[in-house]
């Protein structure tokens, strides 16, 4: 033997011991020539295999520094199998080791893997536990998963097993990872019942950061379950990251499972997890302003967003370190502190960025948390308890950098997984529809073109423009998933933006749980019905009411409890109210005379269908929607209108159900799919074609250019531009193959009941070339004026409601009651605007430069931009001078409608609107029903202010004209307020209403012209007197006071002026009196609007009686005396007729005017206080004349020189006034 005769016993004692056991033994021996080692190895029989005898030859080479082993194996019929390796080294005395240790650990590893299985849970579970698990599981674990793992990671394993439970979530477990080369983590993902798709894995875990290095995976099947899937891999980061830790692994499996449930987005974004160490709602948050500044088109794309929070992760963490600082409800005034020293600190590390993108890029992050006021992500559910799951941020845009035009006041931005929206607000009060978009990528520049258009629309009602849009992010190809999808996303975009709204309880503003406002009060919002969501206002009002919002079912107007706009026709009369209007100036009664249309719509839509029966003379030769393409080239007026009443009443009805056997000779339905469409001889004649086949596309641009009486648009698209426009700025890229110019239409009118037909250059085009029509924020208000009475009159029953007057049943049938009441409300706003525009149009030769200087005025105080609104910048202004063409109607629509919004923020802060002398105003905006019934509650109505500016703004626009208060303010030097309310007093000392009504009933009486003519002489008298007011009373109006003292004597004067003129004065009263006479306006109507030409001095005279004491007939007397006298009324006239090319010597001329009215006043006052005069008026004068005739001498030959002059110029009357003025002065104080 080789080996000593102790040692050799020992080893033969110790192998003659362990024969009958199952006991694994290594007897180890040093070769005495130094040349290997001897290795006797003792295992269990069904414990031997190849893998076996590998893994421990494998284990004694590397511990034992082997060049070379050989081994033989023994197979008896011993329990144990004997191996023995002759491990060969080359220098035996440098290979250290410890024989017991190294026994013990080879024994460990070769270890069965049940008994270590066992062993690991013996150390963690209780003996009964470990023995049960151990049964449970020992053959659970397949051969490929024992080889893989040890009996440690197998218990370890279980929990993560026994947590799966049924519902089907996956099991996660993120770990380091020694066993793989290159790899980092391990991460094992446990599934139930299912294997996993690698392709549905692999793309997440790349996203979030890392490369796959390799996978494995494992059934474990178990008696009377389903089977487990376990799968493991290995992972290495393909960013700098942090180092793995506790928190690392929750923030990783939290965010896995989260991107797997769909809680949230797979994209690079996510690589922030590993790379950052960030939770997947911080990511979240990153992503969703990513999101916003792709929609302000801020020129990144997200995927370069996402890269540069990636490479600069300081800055990241410090941004939502920011963001919580500013926004985290449990914060104090540490945090203030604190944010201010993390953007300082932002700011400097963004200043180290060398590359100018990814600077930007990071600026623009801190911008906009720097813009949000207020957030919902710091919110829980208040049902789960969970922190909600969609993003909500108010924005204040104007301090968003190089965010597109126009500015909206205020902007909530909703963010979710599936969904996207805006809410685009004008100001605080603001109302506007909701819709469901299908411009996933850019639908809020489509909402900032609504609005935009929403802003001025609601120019006649409380609210400002509003309008919201939401697109759903992830399709169904199946209509009824995507629609129950789109009713989600729409609920998730209404609970966003109530979740950021205060509330109203018991008269109190109640902030919404668990948002830190950095604004102020903020209770008012509204929506309504829009493209896509017409059915969904009682969702919206469900939501509202699970929250407790204080406006109840008033928030989303139209439901099941609100006024239903298809059904009552609003809309669509509210635009035919236009069309009306512009037949009658063309001498055309609609409603008696037949005419012929081209419609873009359809008999089931709203406002098409419900356009389309506003008169039985409607002869509709050709429409068209996105299906068909209906013709009907010599309709009878009274058989299609019954037709298309059928087709109306027929839900869901097409152009295909109309029955062709009513269509006339060479008409039909063509589908819009068709290759080719043959043009019959009737089609050529009617529309002015000469091709004898078009495309679809080709027939309607023909229909469009068609020569027709009206184009009625109740469709959604934009089918026509401006020439100067390109199809790529109209931005409808669908109808870009069918869209025509403005100066290719041959249409007489246009009627817009449909939003965007056409674009404002194309109105304007239209409009030059000979076309009238208006604008769609004109045309088709009427919606949106009908939901604010909606909601006005629910805020009021709803209060009433509260304090027990008025159940709810009751308040739902006295809406339903008053449908035709507000319909007659809102048709009369409509009516008066129109109207409005129509008289202004009147006069854009005579007042250009008043027009020009008002579009400056608005926009230096009410914030017009020429080039987003589309009026002529200062060099198209000249270029339309010289070829003598004015504003056109649509412009003449913007500066109308700017003005209005103007005026209502301007009187928001008026000290009278209060007065109970205003009251009528409120009692105005609602249906006498409710006035009779509800007049003492409906003055504490919480929006009572805000109606009366509204309705204050829209009667002087409406009667006094778009430009009125701004003369008067740069006239008299008076603020908005002063003006508004002296001319509101002025109408009513003047008692224009009754006489303005009587004009109007002169529709289709009269010339259009005509009864803009009489319109603009009663405005003119209240212009006139409201100056007076202004310049003499300023300090002493007060509504009640001033009506009571001029409005009787008013009516006196008006009496007896005709009798009281001079003789020159009352032949011109006569003239004027037989020419309205003669062209039908009834006499003693002809008389009032004669009469307004020549009451001017009234309010001076009527104050002179007041003071002095003197009868008004005498001191009228004493005034047209002077006037003869002095040749005033000669100077007067001269005055008025002198030319204007500026804005110095428009005030000059006014100024002038006031001057000689306020000299000639004073003249008379200085008659009637001589008291050594005596008689008639007349005779008072005579003597006057006597007693200061060289003074009044030198005035008068002033006044014969001026008259000699052939061209007097301004200087001149200067002069003469100022001669006047010393008149006055010498002779105040005779006796």
């Amino acid at each position: 033997f080789m080996i000593s005769k102790d040692p050799l016993f020992t080893t033969a004692l110790e192998i003659t011991r362990i024969q009958q056991s199952q006991t694994s033994r290594l007897f180890i021996r040093k070769d005495s020539y130094g040349k290997f080692f001897s290795c006797l190895l003792y295992v269990p029989r069904d414990q031997f295999n190849t893998k076996l005898r590998e893994d421990i030859q494998e284990f004694l080479c590397e511990e034992l520094c082997a060049d070379d082993i050989e081994y033989t194996t023994l197979l008896s019929e011993s329990m144990l199998v004997r191996m023995h390796f002759i491990v060969r080294v080359k220098d035996i005395q440098k290979v250290k080791f410890n024989a017991d240790n190294l026994e013990v650990r080879l024994i460990e590893r070769i270890k069965p893997w049940d008994d270590d299985f066992l062993d690991a849970l013996l150390i963690k579970y209780h003996d009964a536990d470990a023995e049960k698990l151990h049964k449970e599981y020992s053959d659970t674990y397949s051969a490929a998963y024992k080889e893989a793992y040890s009996g440690d990671e197998g218990v370890k394993d279980i929990s993560r097993i026994q947590q799966l439970g049924t519902h089907k979530r996956l099991g996660l477990d993120l770990d380091t990872c020694n066993s793989t080369v290159g790899a980092e983590y391990s991460f094992k993902i446990f599934s139930y019942e299912s294997q996993l798709i690698l392709s549905d894995v692999v793309p997440i875990l790349e996203n979030l950061g890392l490369q796959i290095i390799s996978e494995k995976g494992f059934e474990l099947k178990r008696d009377e379950q389903a089977s487990v899937w376990i799968h493991d891999f290995s992972l290495a980061r393909r960013h700098i990251g942090n180092d793995f830790s506790d928190e690392l692994k929750e923030n990783f499996e939290e965010a896995f499972r989260a991107i797997w449930e769909k809680h949230t987005d797979d994209d690079s974004f996510n690589a922030l997890v590993v790379t950052a160490n960030l939770p997947w709602r911080s990511i979240a948050l990153l992503r969703a302003y990513a999101a916003y500044l792709k929609q302000i088109q801020f020129g990144y794309s997200t995927e370069f967003f996402a890269d540069t929070l990636i490479k600069h992760k300081q800055i990241t963490v410090l941004l939502l370190q920011c963001f919580q600082q500013a926004f985290s409800p449990i914060g104090n005034a540490a945090n203030s502190r604190k944010l201010e020293a993390t953007k300082i600190n932002i700011l400097k590390k963004v200043e180290e960025v060398s590359n100018l993108s990814e600077d930007g890029a990071l600026r623009a992050y801190l911008n906009l948390i720097d813009a949000t006021q207020r957030t919902n992500y710091f919110q829980h559910d208040e049902v789960t308890g969970e922190l909600k799951n969609y993003f909500s941020f108010k924005l204040l845009p104007e301090r968003i950098n190089g965010i597109p035009l126009p500015r909206p006041k205020y902007e909530i931005f909703v963010y979710a997984r599936e969904m996207e929206g805006v809410h685009l607000r004008g100001g605080e009060v603001a109302r506007g529809g909701l819709r469901w978009s299908d411009r996933i990528e850019d639908y809020r520049t489509e909402v900032l073109g609504l609005v935009k258009a929403q802003q001025v629309k609601n120019s006649v009602i409380v609210p400002v423009g509003a309008k919201g849009g939401f697109v759903v992010k992830a399709p169904s190809a199946d209509r009824d998933e995507f629609m129950a999808l789109g009713v989600k996303c729409y609920k998730t975009f209404i609970s966003g933006l109530l979740d950021l709204t205060d509330n109203i309880v018991d008269g109190e503003i109640v902030p919404p749980s668990e948002v830190k406002r950095k604004d102020q009060d903020d209770p008012y919002l509204v929506v309504a019905a829009d493209k896509g969501t017409a059915t969904f206002s009682d969702i919206a009002n469900s939501i509202a009411q699970d929250y407790g919002f204080w406006l109840g079912d008033g928030f989303a107007s139209g439901g099941s409890n609100g006024y239903d706009h298809k059904a009552m026709g609003i809309t669509a009369k509210g635009a035919w109210v236009s069309v009306q209007r512009h037949f009658r100036e063309l001498g055309i009664n609609v409603q008696k005379q037949d005419f012929s249309v081209v419609g873009i719509g359809d008999m089931s839509g709203d406002v098409f269908g419900n356009g389309m029966l506003l008169s039985r003379h409607i002869c509709l030769t050709a429409a068209f929607n996105h299906l068909h393409i209906f013709i009907d080239p010599n309709p009878g007026s009274a058989t299609s209108f019954k037709e298309r009443q059928r087709l109306f009443r027929k839900p869901g009805s097409n152009w295909e159900d109309y029955n062709s056997e009513l269509i006339s000779k060479g008409g039909g339905v063509f589908s819009r799919a068709a290759k080719s469409i043959p043009v019959t001889p009737q089609m050529k004649e009617r529309f002015a074609i000469d091709i004898d086949a078009l495309t679809p596309d080709q027939l309607i641009s023909a229909l469009l250019k068609s020569p027709v009486d009206l184009i009625w648009n109740g469709g959604i698209g934009t089918y026509v531009k401006a020439s100067s426009e390109s199809h790529a700025q109209v931005g409808d890229k669908g109808n870009d193959v069918l869209r025509v110019n403005g100066n290719e239409l041959r249409c007489r009118v246009v009627g817009e009941g449909g939003n965007l037909g056409f674009t404002q250059l194309a109105r304007i085009e239209f409009g030059n070339h000979g076309g009238v029509s208006l604008t769609d924020f004109i045309d088709n208000s009427a919606g949106v004026d009908c939901s604010d009475h909606e909601v006005n009159i629910k805020v009021l029953l709803n209060d009433l409601a509260a304090a027990g007057k008025l159940n709810h049943s009751r308040r739902n049938r006295l809406l339903e009651s008053m449908t035709d009441i507000v319909s007659e409300l809102v048709l009369a706003n409509n009516y008066a605007q129109v109207q409005a525009i129509g008289v202004a149009l009147t006069q854009t030769d005579s007042r250009h430069q008043e027009y020009v200087d008002l579009m400056r005025y608005l926009e230096a105080h009410a914030g017009l931009d020429r080039d987003i609104e589309f009026l002529p910048n200062d060099e198209k202004l000249e270029e339309r001078e010289a070829e003598g063409k004015f504003f056109t109607r649509p412009e003449i629509s913007v500066l109308t409608s700017y003005m209005k919004m103007y005026l209502k923020q301007e009187l928001a802060d008026a000290d009278y609107l209060d007065e109970p002398y205003l009251i009528p105003y409120l009692h105005s905006a609602f249906p006498q029903t409710l006035v009779k019934r509800y007049g003492e509650e409906m003055e504490q109505h919480t929006l009572r202010p805000k109606i009366i500016a509204t309705q204050l703004a829209n009667l002087v626009v409406n009667k006094l004209g778009p430009s009125f208060v701004y003369r008067m303010v740069d006239s008299t030097a008076s603020t908005v307020s002063e003006v508004i309310k002296a001319a509101i007093i002025a109408m009513h000392i003047c008692r224009i209403d009754e006489s303005w009504a009587a004009v109007e009933a002169l529709d289709y009486s009269v010339e259009t012209k005509i009864q803009a003519d009489m319109m603009s002489r009663l405005v003119r008298l209240v212009r006139r007197t409201t100056r007076w007011l202004l310049r003499n009373r300023r300090g002493n109006l007060n509504f009640e006071s001033e009506v009571e003292l001029f409005a009787k004597p008013m009516v006196q004067f008006k009496k007896m002026m005709p009798k009281k003129l001079p003789s020159e004065s009352t032949k011109l009263y006569k003239q004027k009196l037989k020419s309205l006479e003669e062209k039908g306006v009834e006499s003693e109507l002809a008389h009032e609007i004669c009469s307004a030409d020549f009451l001017y001095p009234a309010t001076s005279l009527i104050e002179v009686s007041q003071s002095t004491g003197e009868k008004l007939s005498v001191v009228a007397d004493i005034y047209y005396s002077l006037g003869e006298l002095l040749k005033l009324n000669w100077l007067g006239t001269m005055i008025n007729q002198l030319p204007v090319s500026n804005y110095w010597q428009a005030l000059a001329r006014e100024t002038y005017l006031d001057d000689l009215s306020w000299q000639q006043r004073a003249l008379t006052c200085n008659v009637v206080n001589t008291k050594s005069l005596s008689g008639s008026g007349k005779s008072k004068v005579a003597r006057w004349n006597e007693k200061h005739a060289d003074t009044i001498a030198r005035a008068t030959n002033m006044l014969i020189l001026l008259q000699a002059e052939n061209n007097p110029d301004y200087s001149m009357f200067s002069v003469a006034l100022r001669e006047l003025l010393n008149l006055s002065h010498s002779t105040a104080h005779g006796n």
